[in-house]
């Protein structure tokens, strides 16, 4: 399998790989002159020696970073020049560096290249089986990491091909099976059709023939390449022949001789007319001596040594019967090709045979059963050593991955715990605005209820004194007016002396209605004379409920409107109620305090209720300090009103 161009795939890929994270543009001076020399290294015009020469003075600056992707790139370019100079034990000695400092390198992609350079290294150059697995295995992991689909499968695909060539088919069959879930149809067709002709390899070589016809007719079915289907039909032929299915076996090779295309692949020529050959000898023992010598002469030209143990075992199995000598000769020279390229498998199907021409040789029954023996340990060792690459790396990649659920799950606590904290920043922000809010709106309600109040003062003030200076001009004007005539008209002194002392008594009533109350301990002596003052001689005033509150604790104001309006409602009952009977009760509540007026006068309607200023006056300086009053009257049925005043 040609895997040589994978190597410039990877070096394209990696370079392709940021420098950070983000992506951003490095701008210091430093990292424009590494990606300046970096650029050189991979450069098609560029010579190996130039490029060696570039990535060195690219490292030199970067001995210095941080943690970096770019630190990763140098190192995995470095590797493949050294690679390509054949410069392999400085390879070798780098890679240890690499794996020294892998874990800085946050990019998966560039680890995986690495292992795969060292997998394909030890596979061409050193031929080491169990360090190709290893390596390819380790490139494995890292792509899974880095979400290739496409180069996880490849990399199963490579350590399935190990498997097989090292006789483990079960496991070669497990891991291939595995490269299938990765490979996409649509961008790794040829690697989808060679894994279907290493199942049917596996499955040959494991007896299971129906399997291995399936899976041959697959890949003949699905690949574009016309010498791969040449190959697998070769296989195909030889699994009819292992089935005992000569027939088929021929027919299907006569088809495949008769491809023109064969002329310019003597190998391929070579192996189709020696198992053609085979076949039919095998099926109806044909005279084929020179057919296969003709393929043997062909595998000698090309140096092919493996076609030619094929050769000379069918050779010797031809002559086994007829010339024994001739046969023995062909299966020694098997194994002297087979001991010379390290293909015991080979010796031992030699010494088969040559057991069947010598049964009395103890040497070829013991060198079969040592060589049988030793295989099978091999072999054992093999599958085990194969499973504890792919166990190892299983609990590696749970390590990795639990390592990521594990930050994962750090990194949505912190991520859990800033939401937590942006809604309670939130929060507060919500609740401040929402209380700067509150305290705006009931300021600027308590401000215009300020101003209503304010207004309504006003108006209360403005009201009582034009009914202040209504009174002064209708009753107390009038009446002077009337004692000025008087005097002129030269009536009676005594007449006009009581005319002066009836003038003078409506001013003192003015005076006190105008002027300011007293408050705190004085307020109860002074409220309680006024309601004396103002009660008609032929009324009787009933008030309860005076004893039971603490005066001086009422807040002055409240005292000075309570004073005013009580003072207004007892002025309008003796100037029109004509009440004999009047009741004020007094209850203090909580913060408020109670007051119930009622006489048994004529009343009012509600049209002269309404009409009455001191009673609209009264109204506005209870609401003007938060307090409420309910006037009711009908004619004929005396007056009421209940007042609350803020205690």
């Amino acid at each position: 399998m040609k895997r040589y161009p994978f190597l410039i795939i990877l070096t394209i890929l990696v370079s392709c790989v940021p420098s950070d994270k983000g992506g951003t543009r490095v701008v210091s001076d430093k990292n424009d002159s590494i990606n300046i020399y970096y650029t050189r290294s991979i450069g098609k015009d560029v010579s190996l020696e130039e490029k060696r020469e570039s990535i060195d003075r690219a490292l030199f600056l970067a001995r210095d970073l941080e943690a970096d992707s770019i630190l990763g790139k140098l190192m995995y370019k470095k590797s493949s020049l050294l690679f390509q100079a054949g410069d392999y034990d400085s390879l070798v000695a780098y890679h240890d560096s690499f794996i020294t400092m892998r874990s800085q390198f946050d990019n998966p992609r560039i680890r995986a290249s690495q292992y795969y350079l060292m997998g394909y290294y030890y596979d061409r150059v050193r031929s080491d089986y169990s360090k190709v697995f290893e390596n390819y295995s380790a490139a494995k992991s890292q792509f899974e990491l880095a979400k290739d689909s496409s180069w996880t499968g490849k990399c199963l695909l490579f350590m399935g091909v190990i498997q097989k060539n090292q006789n483990d088919f079960f496991g070669s069959k497990e891991t291939v099976t595995e490269a299938l879930q990765f490979l996409r149809e649509s961008h790794d067709s040829t690697e989808i059709v060679q894994c279907y002709g290493l199942l049917a390899t596996n499955h040959r070589k494991l007896l299971n023939f129906e399997d291995a016809i399936f899976y041959y007719s697959k890949a003949i079915k699905n690949s574009n390449s016309k010498d791969d289907r040449v190959a697998f039909e070769n296989n195909l032929a030889a699994t009819y022949i292992d089935d005992g299915r000569y027939e088929e076996a021929i027919v299907l090779l006569d088809k495949i001789m008769g491809n023109t295309a064969l002329d310019s692949t003597p190998v391929v020529y070579a192996r189709i007319l020696d198992n053609l050959s085979y076949a039919q000898w095998l099926s109806v023992n044909r005279d084929v001596e020179e057919a296969l010598q003709k393929a043997l002469q062909f595998r000698k030209v090309k140096n092919d040594i493996r076609g030619q143990i094929a050769s000379y075992t069918h050779l010797g199995e031809y002559f086994m019967e007829k010339r024994p000598q001739v046969s023995r000769a062909y299966l020694d020279t098997v194994i002297q090709l087979a001991q010379r390229i390290k293909v015991p498998r080979a010796e031992t199907d030699a010494l088969k045979f040559l057991m069947q021409i010598s049964p009395e040789n103890v040497k070829l029954r013991d060198r079969y059963i040592f060589l049988i023996d030793s295989l099978d340990a091999k072999e054992t060792m093999v599958k085990t050593q194969f499973a504890k690459y792919k166990y190892d790396d299983k609990l590696k990649q749970e390590s990795i991955l639990r390592l990521e659920k594990e930050n994962a799950e750090q990194a949505l606590l912190a991520t859990e715990e800033r939401s937590k904290k942006t809604m309670s920043y939130l929060g507060s922000i919500v609740l401040l605005l929402g209380l700067s809010f509150a305290i705006y709106f009931f300021g600027q309600r308590t401000k215009r209820l300020k101003e209503r109040n304010k207004l309504a003062k006003l108006e209360a003030t403005l009201e009582t004194e034009a009914d202040m200076s209504r009174r002064l001009h209708d009753d107390f004007g009038a009446g002077l007016n009337q004692t000025m005539l008087m005097v002129q008209g030269d009536m009676d002194r005594s007449k006009i002396l009581d005319r002066l002392d009836g003038l003078y008594n409506q001013s003192r009533n003015f005076s006190r209605e105008v002027n300011e109350v007293s408050t705190g301990g004085l307020f109860k002596a002074e409220f309680l004379e006024m309601l004396r003052f103002r009660t008609p001689n032929e009324a009787n005033l009933f008030v309860t409920g005076v004893k039971d509150i603490d005066w001086g604790e009422m807040a002055p104001l409240s005292q000075k409107v309570l004073f005013k309006v009580i003072q207004e409602l007892m002025i309008n009952m003796g100037k029109h109620s004509k009440a004999n009977v009047v009741t004020i009760g007094f209850k203090h509540t909580g913060k408020t305090i109670v007051v119930k007026y009622s006489d048994n006068g004529v009343g009012a309607s509600k049209e002269e209720l309404n009409a009455k200023n001191g009673l609209r006056n009264t109204e506005k300086r209870i609401q003007a300090i938060g307090g409420t009053v309910i006037f009711d009257s009908g004619k004929g049925e005396g007056f009421t009103a209940h007042i609350t005043i803020p205690f």
